[in-house]
């Protein structure tokens, strides 16, 4: 039996000026939810914990584009964002806002305290100003050419075509997204956290302790940054959006949005803990906690560069764990467009397919672009759910359930002497909760999977190998009890471990099949999984037409014409 540990998980706060769509699922939310639920089923002690990042410069453009308030702008999305989550099965223990008092006391404590032991450097530079607005520009209010790629449409903090990290006053040609108008340069004091001061503590921390933990492409990223020498970071902002600075001669400044959106994590951690009546700072504190950050490629400097540096610096909390971090999802072999509507976004697939929550799970699972960027198409998503769902697991259960009403009046049936065939089987079926396991702790979420769905595969061959009706027709009818109580085991060890992959699917599984629930790591041949009966079966999954999917295609193609 594993020893039980204490887990802190997060997942990217996503940005409240539009929706969920696919690649965040692929990228942070639902590997998080995967290894989340795995924990607990394990019996570990786990808080799972997102919300939405509500500042920053792009709430305001947004708001300007769409005649309204941040206020209204953060307020839509955010509950767009959280019924998504809800209703998609996404099981965070708190999902928080960064707009919450909480979030703004947490944030303004960090800074408080950082800047009381003098981590910080202030110094006057050069920012770009935009004299028709009287406004000096955060990087998302420039837009040019990146200097890198040559892509005319690089945002001042990071270019969208080659994904280059940028400085606004690198931009070729910059432009203020306020009015069009070439900015020009003005003076302004800010505070820099000085991560050049961490290199040291970074090259041990993550180069030497972390180098064979950690997958490669994340490895190789933070390697590259802290190989090129890291320099003095800002992390305040001129902006009437976001969390004022909290000391005196910070007069309309804000708390840059990097700096406070990783916080939002541990004030999320408080709002949960308040609410359970816990102490949060075991989750944050402790030293034997396990932290663990699911974030895309984009999110990589900051959760292995400046976040740890921040915690470092305060000295009170533990470092992540691991950072997992996956690569793009594309669509349809074009890179995802939020500004061209080319995404297909949850809370419309929700809409357009209904109780098919576990189909997408399963699709953008099998296909994660865990260490290179991967590519969605609806063609692949009918294929996996026709051919993999609905033809291997969908099938294996029903015909299973079938029998089993035929045959015993949905009574289970007892298991005779067993040869060694059989025996062998039986503990190749009982192998695969630690196989599956062993993959997910691994962060190999494509492969877990991939062994889960190999489960019910060896029941769909179990069954057509020993053809029970048939037998039951024979002499030799009383065979055909040991062969359906080792299908149902079959269906009951199914419906433990596809939990964390497919959550509709397992309770479904547990009703039909009445299994009981039990820790993953007890699961095995001398524990019976399933009680005597089984209740009446119902299709898994259905079949998705191709109708549908074409439906699909003309919606996304509609949508890029509107917007090229």
């Amino acid at each position: 039996m594993k020893v039980k540990k204490r887990y802190t998980i997060t997942s990217a706060l996503p940005y409240a000026n539009g929706p969920i769509h696919i690649g965040h699922l692929a990228g942070a939310y639902i590997p998080a939810d995967i290894y989340s639920r795995y924990l607990k089923l394990s019996g570990h002690d786990v808080c799972f914990v997102c919300g939405s990042d509500e500042h920053g410069a792009a709430i305001p453009i947004r708001a300007k584009k769409e005649g309204t308030s941040a206020q209204k702008i953060i307020d839509k999305y955010h509950f767009i964002i959280k019924e998504s989550f809800i209703n998609f099965g996404i099981s965070f223990d708190n999902y928080s806002r960064t707009s919450s008092k909480i979030h703004h006391e947490t944030a303004s404590e960090f800074f408080k305290d950082l800047n009381d032991k003098n981590v910080f450097i202030e110094k006057e530079s050069d920012q770009l100003y935009d004299a028709s607005e009287k406004q000096f520009l955060a990087d998302r209010f420039v837009e040019g050419e990146c200097p890198k790629c040559h892509f005319d449409g690089a945002y001042g903090d990071q270019c969208e075509s080659c994904g280059s990290t940028l400085n606004p006053n690198e931009l070729i040609n910059p432009r203020s997204k306020l009015s069009g108008n070439k900015p020009t340069l003005k003076k302004t004091k800010h505070w820099f956290l000085p991560l050049n001061d961490f290199e040291s503590f970074l090259k041990k921390w993550f180069l030497t302790e972390k180098k064979d933990e950690w997958k490669t492409n994340v490895f190789g990223q933070v390697k590259s940054w802290i190989n090129e020498g890291l320099k003095p970071r800002a992390i305040t902002r001129d902006l009437d959006w976001g969390i004022p600075v909290p000391i005196k001669g910070a007069e309309g400044k804000v708390l840059y949005v990097w700096f406070d959106a990783p916080i939002g994590y541990i004030s999320s951690t408080k709002e949960w803990a308040k609410r359970k009546k816990i102490d949060w700072k075991p989750y944050w504190q402790d030293p034997k906690t396990e932290l663990v950050h699911f974030i895309g490629k984009d999110n990589i400097v900051f959760h292995c560069i400046i976040f740890p540096s921040i915690l470092k610096a305060s000295g009170k909390y533990i470092l992540p764990t691991n950072v997992p971090a996956n690569e793009f999802l594309n669509l349809e072999g074009k890179k995802i467009s939020t500004s061209k509507n080319w995404a297909i976004w949850l809370h419309e697939y929700l809409e357009d397919f209904p109780e098919m929550q576990d189909s997408l799970r399963y699709a953008l699972t099998t296909n994660a672009p865990e260490n290179k960027d991967n590519d969605f198409t609806w063609k692949d998503f009918q294929a996996r759910n026709n051919n993999e769902l609905v033809a291997i697991l969908g099938n294996f259960i029903n015909r299973v359930a079938v029998l089993t009403q035929k045959y015993y009046d949905s009574k289970v049936p007892s298991i005779g002497i067993l040869n060694d065939k059989e025996q062998d089987l039986i503990s190749e079926v009982y192998s695969f909760p630690k196989k599956i396991g062993d993959s997910i702790e691994k962060f190999k979420f494509r492969e877990s999977v991939n062994i889960m769905i190999d489960l019910a595969r060896l029941g769909n061959k179990y069954l057509a190998d020993e053809e029970p009706w048939k037998l039951i027709k024979t002499d030799d009818s009383e065979k055909v009890k040991t062969i359906m109580n080792i299908s149902l085991q079959i269906c009951g060890v199914l419906g433990l471990v596809c939990e964390p992959f497919l959550p509709n699917t397992s309770e479904k599984l547990k009703t039909i099949f009445n299994i009981k629930n039990v820790e993953w790591d007890s699961i095995s041949k001398d524990s019976p999984i399933i009680s005597d009966k089984i209740e009446k079966s119902s299709l898994l999954f259905r079949k998705i037409e191709d109708q549908e999917i074409e439906l699909q295609l003309e919606k996304l193609n509609e949508s890029i014409q509107l917007n090229e």
